[in-house]
Protein backbone atom coordinates (compact mmCIF):
# COMPACT_ATOMS: atom_id res chain seq x y z
CA UNK A 1 0.00 0.00 0.00
CA UNK A 2 1.44 3.39 -0.97
CA UNK A 3 2.08 5.94 1.76
CA UNK A 4 3.04 9.59 2.01
CA UNK A 5 6.42 10.14 3.68
CA UNK A 6 6.09 12.52 6.63
CA UNK A 7 9.42 14.31 6.89
CA UNK A 8 8.38 16.06 10.11
CA UNK A 9 8.18 12.70 11.89
CA UNK A 10 10.81 10.32 10.54
CA UNK A 11 9.51 6.75 10.48
CA UNK A 12 11.16 3.44 9.56
CA UNK A 13 7.84 2.00 8.31
CA UNK A 14 8.53 -0.07 5.20
CA UNK A 15 12.28 -0.08 5.81
CA UNK A 16 12.49 -2.47 8.77
CA UNK A 17 14.32 -5.17 6.79
CA UNK A 18 17.29 -2.85 6.18
CA UNK A 19 20.31 -3.35 8.47
CA UNK A 20 20.29 0.46 8.93
CA UNK A 21 16.58 1.36 8.95
CA UNK A 22 16.95 4.59 10.96
CA UNK A 23 19.59 6.03 8.62
CA UNK A 24 17.63 4.99 5.52
CA UNK A 25 14.44 6.52 6.99
CA UNK A 26 16.32 9.79 7.51
CA UNK A 27 17.53 9.71 3.92
CA UNK A 28 14.00 9.02 2.66
CA UNK A 29 12.65 11.89 4.79
CA UNK A 30 15.35 14.19 3.39
CA UNK A 31 14.21 13.36 -0.17
CA UNK A 32 10.56 13.85 0.83
CA UNK A 33 11.31 17.29 2.26
CA UNK A 34 13.11 18.31 -0.95
CA UNK A 35 10.27 17.18 -3.25
CA UNK A 36 7.55 18.66 -1.05
CA UNK A 37 9.28 22.03 -0.68
CA UNK A 38 10.54 22.33 -4.27
CA UNK A 39 7.51 20.98 -6.16
CA UNK A 40 4.66 21.36 -3.65
CA UNK A 41 3.80 17.70 -3.96
CA UNK A 42 3.68 15.07 -1.22
CA UNK A 43 6.32 12.35 -1.59
CA UNK A 44 4.54 9.01 -1.89
CA UNK A 45 6.32 5.65 -1.76
CA UNK A 46 5.12 2.16 -2.68
CA UNK A 47 6.53 -1.32 -2.57
CA UNK A 48 8.27 -2.53 -5.73
CA UNK A 49 5.41 -4.99 -6.21
CA UNK A 50 2.90 -2.12 -6.25
CA UNK A 51 4.92 -0.03 -8.71
CA UNK A 52 7.08 -2.37 -10.80
CA UNK A 53 7.14 0.13 -13.70
CA UNK A 54 9.21 2.68 -11.74
CA UNK A 55 11.64 0.03 -10.50
CA UNK A 56 12.03 -1.31 -14.04
CA UNK A 57 12.58 2.20 -15.48
CA UNK A 58 15.32 3.06 -12.97
CA UNK A 59 16.93 -0.39 -13.28
CA UNK A 60 17.01 -0.20 -17.08
CA UNK A 61 18.56 3.28 -17.08
CA UNK A 62 21.33 2.07 -14.76
CA UNK A 63 21.96 -1.02 -16.89
CA UNK A 64 21.82 0.69 -20.28
CA UNK A 65 23.74 3.85 -19.36
CA UNK A 66 26.50 2.41 -17.13
CA UNK A 67 26.03 -1.37 -16.97
CA UNK A 68 25.17 -1.09 -13.27
CA UNK A 69 23.13 -3.77 -11.50
CA UNK A 70 22.35 -3.06 -7.84
CA UNK A 71 22.85 -6.16 -5.70
CA UNK A 72 20.68 -5.06 -2.77
CA UNK A 73 16.91 -5.67 -2.87
CA UNK A 74 14.63 -2.68 -3.43
CA UNK A 75 12.35 -1.90 -0.47
CA UNK A 76 10.41 1.11 -1.75
CA UNK A 77 9.91 3.08 -4.96
CA UNK A 78 8.38 6.39 -5.92
CA UNK A 79 7.51 7.48 -9.44
CA UNK A 80 5.79 10.73 -10.44
CA UNK A 81 5.93 13.78 -12.72
CA UNK A 82 6.27 17.41 -11.61
CA UNK A 83 7.09 20.59 -13.58
CA UNK A 84 7.83 18.64 -16.76
CA UNK A 85 10.24 16.25 -15.04
CA UNK A 86 9.74 12.52 -14.57
CA UNK A 87 11.13 11.31 -11.25
CA UNK A 88 11.97 7.79 -10.16
CA UNK A 89 13.25 6.93 -6.69
CA UNK A 90 14.33 3.54 -5.37
CA UNK A 91 15.30 2.89 -1.75
CA UNK A 92 17.37 -0.26 -1.24
CA UNK A 93 17.81 -2.45 1.84
CA UNK A 94 21.55 -1.67 1.92
CA UNK A 95 20.82 2.01 2.67
CA UNK A 96 21.28 3.21 -0.92
CA UNK A 97 18.81 5.63 -2.51
CA UNK A 98 18.80 6.20 -6.26
CA UNK A 99 16.87 8.96 -7.96
CA UNK A 100 16.35 9.66 -11.63
CA UNK A 101 15.42 13.18 -12.75
CA UNK A 102 14.43 13.05 -16.41
CA UNK A 103 13.23 16.26 -18.07
CA UNK A 104 10.56 15.34 -20.60
CA UNK A 105 11.35 18.19 -23.01
CA UNK A 106 14.03 17.54 -25.63
CA UNK A 107 17.54 18.60 -24.58
CA UNK A 108 16.45 18.89 -20.93
CA UNK A 109 18.56 17.95 -17.94
CA UNK A 110 18.59 14.24 -17.15
CA UNK A 111 20.61 12.58 -14.42
CA UNK A 112 20.85 9.69 -11.99
CA UNK A 113 21.75 10.46 -8.39
CA UNK A 114 23.11 8.07 -5.76
CA UNK A 115 22.86 8.75 -2.04
CA UNK A 116 24.33 6.60 0.71
CA UNK A 117 22.84 6.54 4.19
CA UNK A 118 24.98 7.27 7.22
CA UNK A 119 27.01 4.15 8.06
CA UNK A 120 26.71 2.57 4.61
CA UNK A 121 29.80 1.52 2.71
CA UNK A 122 30.04 2.29 -1.01
CA UNK A 123 28.65 -0.77 -2.82
CA UNK A 124 31.02 -2.56 -5.19
CA UNK A 125 28.81 -1.77 -8.19
CA UNK A 126 29.29 1.98 -7.52
CA UNK A 127 33.02 1.89 -6.68
CA UNK A 128 33.91 3.88 -9.84
CA UNK A 129 32.06 6.96 -8.53
CA UNK A 130 33.43 9.68 -6.25
CA UNK A 131 31.05 10.56 -3.42
CA UNK A 132 30.78 14.02 -1.87
CA UNK A 133 29.58 14.54 1.68
CA UNK A 134 26.68 16.74 2.74
CA UNK A 135 24.91 17.32 6.05
CA UNK A 136 21.19 16.85 6.58
CA UNK A 137 19.14 17.57 9.69
CA UNK A 138 17.00 14.54 8.86
CA UNK A 139 19.65 12.08 7.65
CA UNK A 140 22.88 13.13 9.36
CA UNK A 141 25.70 12.81 6.88
CA UNK A 142 24.79 11.82 3.33
CA UNK A 143 27.30 10.86 0.67
CA UNK A 144 26.17 11.49 -2.88
CA UNK A 145 27.22 11.13 -6.49
CA UNK A 146 25.56 11.27 -9.91
CA UNK A 147 25.93 10.81 -13.63
CA UNK A 148 24.29 12.50 -16.62
CA UNK A 149 21.91 10.38 -18.72
CA UNK A 150 22.92 10.44 -22.38
CA UNK A 151 20.29 8.16 -23.99
CA UNK A 152 16.52 8.34 -24.41
CA UNK A 153 14.49 6.53 -21.78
Amino acid sequence: MSSIVDFATVSTAGLESSPIPDALAGLRANEARYITNKYGSPFTVSTPEEDPETLHWVTEILREERDIVIASPALEVSGFEADGIRFGYVFYASGLAINVMYTLADAGKRAVGFKLSLGMEIPEELSAFKFARQRSKLAGEIRGSYFVIKGEH
